[in-house]
């Protein structure tokens, strides 16, 4: 092993699906691309707010913010903060409504990968506890469905990069919920 090669094995080992690492092997682009996924990760499993809580738009704005932001660059960071606290204020308001609670919660982190890239680990993993509050039955099943879902929604070249952090993430849910 060469040692560029050696150097770059260490930074990946000691800064692991940090927002530094992520500079380290991505850019701008990349970065914008993370957004929109996460912002897919989010809308796929909004309907699970959306339904029981049609007036509440902030999830929603949340969502529209982040591609808002993917598609012109412009940040705002007042903007990016207030989305996704507003976003999280709707899941706390909803109380024990697993599902939707935590579809408003994949939104808020959603919109915060603009200003960091890690948050956007946050909105697939809250996805995946929305789909398996929606189906406790069969929580296994569903959760490889959904993240087979997001995954093939992934650009290739950030797939190891998410994979692991999401796996990373992962481990603090309950052990029904991991795969």
């Amino acid at each position: 092993m060469n040692k560029k090669r050696k150097i770059l094995e260490e930074i990946k080992k000691r800064y692991m699906n940090t927002h530094q690492e992520f500079w380290i092997f991505f850019n701008r682009n990349d970065h914008k691309a993370l957004a929109l996924w996460a912002a897919d990760c989010a809308e796929h499993v909004l309907p699970f707010f959306e339904e029981k809580y049609p007036e509440d738009t902030r999830p929603r704005k949340a969502i529209e913010k982040c591609r808002e932001w993917a598609r012109t660059g412009e940040f705002k960071m007042a903007d990016i903060r207030k989305a996704s606290l507003d976003s999280h204020a709707a899941a706390r308001e909803v109380g024990e409504d697993n599902a939707a609670r935590f579809a408003a919660r994949a939104a808020g982190q959603a919109v915060a990968t603009a200003h960091v890239p890690t948050h956007a680990l946050g909105a697939p993993i809250y996805a995946i506890k929305a789909v398996a509050a929606i189906n406790p039955t069969d929580v296994k099943v569903t959760i490889a469905n959904e993240r087979d879902w997001q995954f093939r929604r992934l650009p290739e070249n950030l797939r190891e990069w998410v994979d692991s952090g999401v796996k990373q993430k992962q481990r603090l849910l309950p052990k029904n919920l991991r795969n």
